[in-house]
């Protein structure tokens, strides 16, 4: 007999679980339905052709050291495509005032790792300084309990180190806030290094003795040479023929239990299913469970999002009274500015503008993001702009911008997150053949979203009494 499995959401996830399950070795066994709410798959993974220049709507690259990512790539024979950061030095900035002070080298986890980084950086005063050497005596916290990034850095490290390194990281990497995000659901390789060794400068200290013991490290960052939408174009293309992909079909509930599951349609059409996968945002997979399931929905309501806004700014480069001699800055919440970082694109990957053209990408959010997300075209390209001007100087105006607006751009892991996931998953297990995938909640970047897809098929199929003995992608 063959098993229907649904999946709910074309995005990475949702994609890169149609994808195992294709991989199936009884094909006559299984059938799969992708059901896509919009007119395309890939969710946040988009990449356009603008006037020359690349652009990308969601993320520009992935980290090799979660590497499921890469790990697809090599399956899908895109290894020849894939791209390191380009020939400009791995540098970063903060921007204080007027001025870019370069962030503190051997960054650990996002934290300082370096006492003599953290004693030579421009961006601690002496006395922040002081205190950021006294990390090293800082006792373990006792266990238990969650606490928030900023409590723990302030803790471990002081204010200044949070304010002005810290914190404009958290706000580039996660568009979120430090003082609510979750230190075990965001960074808890942090958590584990202050319990195994006491602190993380000597956490540190011995992994870079170690580092030096061993084979040369892989590029931190890859991308692919025509942009991040070429693995999703990838994906649909090794989608074998018992995967029926269908866009424009938003899924309003699901009804039933076990292996009668039943799909309520917007378009009034019913779809039945003996496993489904909900890989859509939280606040979607909330309203898709409501009717059957109102703790796991109320659950899914408790994971919210950060819109995220960004501004593609083109400027020739004799344009800039600054060379770019790096990957870009961030902004700290000091500052007092919507801004949350501006990345040089065409200095950190190759071929994303033409010869002598500057691409820069402005990040926008911070708590004036539901606001930003109403404002007009034009003045977010002015206001972007002016950051520009401010941090780069501009001898001319931008020769051309485009701006980017999700919505729904990241899910905030906030305090206590770890503890919803949990529950959410133990009330799942009470509906065999159901289960969620996607950023919001083990991992919110393409490496995250591509284990968690896999993942869940591979439950899916166990659940089915399909499951095969090889093990793909790294994951069961």
């Amino acid at each position: 007999m063959t098993r229907r499995v649904v999946v709910v959401g074309g995005g990475m996830a949702g994609l890169a679980a149609a994808y195992e399950l294709s991989r199936e070795a009884k094909p006559q066994d299984l059938a799969v339905l992708l059901l896509e709410a919009g007119p395309r798959l890939g969710g946040v993974v988009r990449t356009s052709r603008e006037a020359g220049y690349l652009v990308e709507w969601g993320p520009d690259s992935f980290v090799t050291l979660k590497p499921w990512a890469w790990r697809l790539c090599q399956e899908l024979g895109l290894e020849q495509e894939l791209v390191p950061t380009g020939p400009a030095p791995r540098r970063a900035y903060v921007r204080v005032g007027g001025d870019l002070l370069p962030l503190p080298s051997g960054l650990f986890g996002l934290v300082p790792g370096s006492l003599a980084a953290l004693l030579t950086t421009p961006l601690l005063s002496l006395r922040g300084k002081v205190r950021a050497a006294c990390e090293w005596f800082i006792p373990p916290r006792p266990e238990g309990g969650d606490e928030t990034v900023a409590a723990f850095v302030r803790r471990r490290f002081g204010c200044e180190v949070y304010d002005r390194i810290v914190e404009p990281l958290i706000g580039g990497v996660y568009a979120g806030d430090g003082e609510a995000l979750s230190l075990r659901a965001t960074l808890p390789s942090l958590v584990r290094w202050e319990r195994e060794h006491g602190s993380l400068l000597r956490a540190a200290l011995r992994h870079r003795r170690a580092a030096g013991h061993s084979e040369a490290a892989p590029p931190l960052f890859l991308t692919l040479r025509d942009g991040m939408e070429r693995l999703v174009h990838r994906l649909q293309e090794h989608l074998s023929d018992r995967v029926t992909v269908v866009t424009n079909a938003p899924v309003v509930s699901v009804e039933g239990r076990g292996e009668a599951y039943r799909l309520h349609l917007a378009q009034g059409r019913w779809e039945h299913a003996d496993a489904v996968i909900l890989a859509t945002p939280a606040g979607a997979a909330a309203r898709i469970l409501e009717p059957l399931d109102r703790e796991a929905s109320a659950l899914l309501l408790g994971i919210p999002y950060a819109p995220a806004i960004s501004v593609y700014l083109a400027v020739p480069e004799a344009d800039l009274k600054r060379p770019l001699d790096g990957h870009g800055y961030l902004v700290p919440r000091t500052e007092r500015s919507p801004v949350l970082a501006c990345t040089w694109v065409s200095s950190k990957f190759p071929g994303r503008a033409p010869e002598g053209q500057a691409l820069l990408r402005v990040f926008l959010g911070r708590r004036e993001a539901a606001l930003l997300l109403e404002r007009g075209d034009d003045a977010l390209r002015r206001l972007a702009a002016e950051e520009v001007d401010r941090a780069l100087g501009l001898r001319a105006a931008p020769i051309w911008g485009q701006v980017v607006r999700l919505p729904q751009g990241l899910p905030q892991y906030t305090l206590g997150h770890l503890d919803r996931v949990r529950q959410l998953r133990q009330i799942l297990a009470g509906h065999p053949g159901l289960a969620v995938a996607g950023a919001a909640y083990d991992g919110v970047g393409v490496p995250d979203c591509v284990r968690s897809g896999r993942s869940a098929a591979r439950r899916m199929l166990e659940a089915l009494g399909l499951e095969s003995e090889v093990t793909v992608g790294g994951v069961r």
